[in-house]
């Protein structure tokens, strides 16, 4: 007989031991899953907060400042951008440079959107000071300075007022740039320039007072504490991440700092006003000795390689357009068919020189088709003047040099000395052409020096003494050497 009642009792409780197991699984895995969910969340906040550092770049500027310094703070800017930093850096430790490179990086921080901040490690002297001032705030190491900005020359020397009158504007207006800050009294409300103007015009000139300040008719040169007393300080640390935790608040950060490639400095060197003038120099200079000496090939290979040093950098860098580069090559192009091709010097001679100076001077400028009003002043007077200042050199160094060819020092050896005696086997050549100094004639061709003139009815190679006689001028034999006759026009 079977025990209904109880077998129902333990079909029951199998029952319930088996929901129960299947509660006590499903619970483990839910568990495991939130486990994993939050150990999944746990490292992706953290990945995230680390992706979410605000980056500062940092550009180190510990040179003088010339052509390779601004190409640094140019493209460190650009790079900047590009990693959407919060703040840029530069690190500043100079006595200066170039005003005109001073100037352009100048206003590249006054114009950049993201804050400039600069942190002075020892000394911002004389261009360093310019552009410190147009940074948006300033920190400097104990024992730095900051001033002494007196335009001088190469040798050290106070350059004329005019140069220092340009520069006391512009260090003027950068202070101004910052504007003003309100200072609250009680209920009287004034405000004042956060970056004295008059302070910065004393860094220039002596002769600007400031009652407690600057009254020694010294130039101003502040050092960190008193540049923090008198507003061109906003404190004084020890490196960036003290700046970056204690001044601008920030423990979630991380600094990039710039790295030049050997790319960067050679164009930066390259594109320094003095190179500028020379590479004009011997791109002049191997035109002129490869028309004096055709065949030899050395000049104007040499003038080559300059012309591709002067526009590569330049085009590369955005400032030389194709249009200035072609205007070059039309001008070269001019002056070789006024030289080889027509006679005299007319209108093709005056336009060669016209466009290549222009394709020379405007590479150096970032106008638009000749549209200059991006253009500051300076930077259209510093390239005419490097492409006019290297034209004249090159004229006056190519004059040197030939008249020193064949004579004394370095250029002796360039001409040849030997004596080629008829006892060693050297025939001479004809001397009747001595017979006809002083006797008068035609030029049949152009002379640039040689060519063919007509004397007697008959036709002799001459050369021209001032270098260039016209088709049909009338000349006159004035001198015989090394079987060559001498000519010059008759007026």
């Amino acid at each position: 007989m079977v025990n209904t009642k109880s077998s129902q009792i333990y079909c029951c409780f199998t029952n319930k031991k088996v929901i129960l197991q299947k509660n006590v699984t499903t619970m483990r895995k839910k568990f495991i899953i939130l486990f994993g969910i939050f150990i999944i969340s746990y490292f992706s906040v953290c990945l995230a907060n680390d992706s979410k550092q605000n980056v500062y770049y940092k550009i180190n500027i510990n040179e003088e400042i010339n052509g390779t310094t601004w190409l640094f703070l140019k493209n460190g800017l650009e790079e900047a951008d590009q990693l959407q930093a919060k703040g840029v850096f530069i690190h500043l430790n100079t006595y200066g440079g170039l005003v005109i490179f001073a100037d352009s990086i100048r206003t590249k921080i006054l114009n950049n959107e993201t804050p400039v901040y600069v942190f002075i490690d020892n000394n911002a002297a004389s261009a360093g000071a310019l552009i410190a001032i147009a940074c948006d705030s300033i920190y400097m190491r104990s024992g730095a300075n900051i001033g002494a900005a007196t335009v001088v020359n190469d040798s050290g020397e106070k350059m004329p007022d005019k140069y220092q009158s340009y520069m006391r504007a512009t260090i003027r207006s950068t202070a101004e740039a910052h504007g003003k800050v309100a200072v609250i009294n009680g209920t009287d409300t004034t405000y004042r320039w956060r970056r004295d103007p008059r302070i910065a015009e004393a860094m220039v000139d002596e002769r600007v007072v400031i009652p407690g300040i600057s009254d020694s008719m010294q130039i101003l040169t502040f050092t960190a504490q008193e540049a923090v007393k008198h507003g061109y300080c906003e404190g004084i640390y020890e490196n960036l991440d003290e700046i970056i935790t204690q001044s601008l608040q920030d423990s979630n950060y991380k600094i990039v700092e710039y790295k030049p490639s050997l790319f960067d400095r050679i164009k930066g060197f390259l594109i320094n006003p003095v190179v500028h003038g020379i590479l004009i120099m011997v791109i002049v200079g191997g035109i002129y000795f490869e028309m004096q000496t055709p065949g030899i090939g050395f000049p104007l290979l040499a003038a080559g390689v300059a012309v591709l040093l002067y526009f590569a950098p330049l085009y590369i860098d955005g400032l030389a357009e194709t249009w200035e580069i072609l205007l070059f090559i039309i001008g070269i192009i001019l002056l070789l068919v006024e030289i080889f091709i027509l006679p005299g010097f007319g209108i093709f001679g005056i336009l060669g020189i016209i466009f290549a100076l222009t394709g020379l001077t405007f590479s150096m400028v970032e106008n638009d088709w000749f549209n200059f009003e991006r253009v500051p002043a300076k930077s259209l007077s510093m390239a005419i003047f490097t492409v006019f200042g290297g034209l004249t050199g090159a004229v006056l160094l190519s004059v040197y040099i030939a008249s020193r060819i064949g004579h004394q020092g370095a250029f002796k050896k360039m001409a040849l000395e030997t004596t080629q005696d008829l006892d060693k086997g050297y025939i001479g050549v004809d001397t009747a052409q001595r017979n006809l100094i002083g006797k008068e004639g035609i030029a049949k061709t152009v002379l640039r020096p040689s060519g063919k003139v007509l004397i007697d009815d008959e036709i002799y190679d001459a050369v021209a003494e001032n270098g260039y006689i016209a088709d049909g001028a009338k000349i006159q034999v004035k001198s015989y050497a090394a079987g060559q006759v001498y000519v010059r026009v008759i007026k």
